[in-house]
């Protein structure tokens, strides 16, 4: 058994186990009581008033509570990373994390202005973490390199275009969220336009 999962683990593409291993280790050493997710979330006068950086990065990384939610994140990041590394970014995985590492600038800077901005510093006051937000980013963009591929959604078979719409209703349905998912989709678009 350990053999299997060594060896599945050895096929995933470099930039996706990478990640893969970051989320497992984060989630799991706060899960175990390790570290507090108090220590991760993201904080304008944290990261830049007492220069606690790594709030930058490991907000990405805490999946949060083991729940359905956190296999359906996992389920994301093992599949759709996977294979847009595998596939649309074949050899050139040095490309793939520099798209991760824009998405990621992209989506901090959008919370952290979001949080600035009077108008509408209250509906961005509660997005601590961005880690949903990158598994949907990169759900997205794989969504939109495979765009034919037949997808089954719940009790639904659509094609993989309608993926990140599908679960951006479903969240809002269920989890009664809608901004990080719908800025996540919005910001995708974005780095698709750029990267592409």
């Amino acid at each position: 058994m350990a053999y299997v999962l060594r060896h599945w683990y050895r096929q995933v593409p470099i930039v996706t186990r990478c990640y893969l291993a970051a989320t497992l280790l984060t989630t799991t050493a706060c899960h175990l009581e390790i570290v507090t997710p108090l220590t991760l979330y993201l904080h304008p006068k944290l990261v830049f008033g007492e220069l606690q950086l790594w709030r930058l990065v490991t907000n990405c990384l805490y999946l949060g509570n083991p729940d359905f939610r956190l296999f359906l994140r996992l389920y994301g990041i093992v599949e759709c990373c996977k294979m847009l590394e595998e596939k649309s970014f074949r050899g050139r995985s040095a490309d793939f994390f520099y798209m991760m590492l824009f998405g990621v600038m992209v989506l901090t800077g959008i919370v952290l202005g979001g949080r600035i901005v009077p108008s509408v510093s209250a509906s961005f006051a509660g997005i601590y973490y961005l880690s949903d937000s990158l598994v949907i980013m990169m759900v997205y963009l794989w969504s939109k390199y495979n765009p034919s591929i037949p997808i089954g959604f719940i009790l639904f078979t659509c094609t993989s275009a309608y993926l990140p719409w599908g679960d951006l209703a479903r969240n809002l349905s269920v989890y009664r969220s809608w901004l990080s998912d719908y800025l996540c989709v919005g910001s995708s678009r974005y780095i698709n336009l750029c990267w592409c």
